[in-house]
């Protein structure tokens, strides 16, 4: 989808690659402009949310800062990439909680218990984003979706190894380990849409909760007592 809000020939920064040392100058540059740029995404954030995405301009978010159209433009190509910076982040650090998890130790119950109290505190942690990506999707442009659902993809496929490595262990009963993943996955990403930061639960009592949930799903003969994560 082209961004009618775009700034030509911007180039984004080369992710990746070994960096020389920086300066005590340079590295204050940096995080100077890594400041800027993270009150850039939480202003166009408060206001995607709100008014969502396609009633928002680069305007109205260089109004919310104090700031012109053209200080956006040092850091953003347009609204659609920061649209994409808003999405990307939560899948990617949806995928390392859950992959971190069970690349480490204990039983595969231990470490999907692990996963999953992990990726619930990515999810609700992020909660405006996730909000944000599942309603204004279709407005992403073409490659920062490939991105991201190639991130997704392999979210599944590290859930779904873990699930199948749970079954082959006999701690696990799940006659279709793709199918749970899809359902594990989808019961935490969706706790978006209810959770409530001041509700009856704790963040940590309610990630727990849904690793319960979890290890439920996956057909675990003993769940540990609530408010407990199992550990191998």
């Amino acid at each position: 989808m082209a961004d009618s809000e775009g700034a030509p020939g911007f180039a984004r920064a080369p992710r990746g690659g070994k960096q020389p040392p920086m300066s005590g100058g340079e590295q204050m540059r940096t995080e100077t402009q890594a400041f800027k740029r993270e009150r850039i995404l939480h202003a166009a954030m408060s206001l995607f949310y709100e008014r969502g995405y396609v009633a928002t301009t680069l305007d109205d978010v260089a109004a919310a800062l104090g700031v012109t159209k053209p200080f956006i433009y040092t850091y953003f190509r347009g609204k659609t990439d920061l649209l994409a910076a808003l999405c990307t982040p939560t899948i990617e650090l949806s995928l390392q909680a859950v992959a971190s998890a069970a690349a480490g130790p204990g039983t595969p119950t231990a470490r999907l218990a692990r996963a999953m109290v992990d990726f619930t505190r990515v999810i609700l942690g992020r909660q405006a984003n996730i909000a944000i990506f599942f309603r204004e999707e279709k407005s992403l442009e073409p490659a920062a979706l490939e991105e991201i659902t190639a991130l997704r993809k392999r979210f599944d496929r590290v859930l779904s190894a873990l699930l199948a490595e749970g079954v082959a262990a006999g701690e696990f009963d799940i006659p279709d380990v793709s199918l749970a993943a899809l359902a594990i996955g989808g019961m935490v990403s969706w706790s978006y849409t209810w959770h409530r930061p001041n509700g009856r639960l704790s963040l940590d009592v309610l990630c727990e909760r849904m690793a319960e949930l979890a290890l439920r799903l996956a057909g675990v003969r003993i769940v540990p007592p609530s408010g407990s994560t199992p550990t191998g």
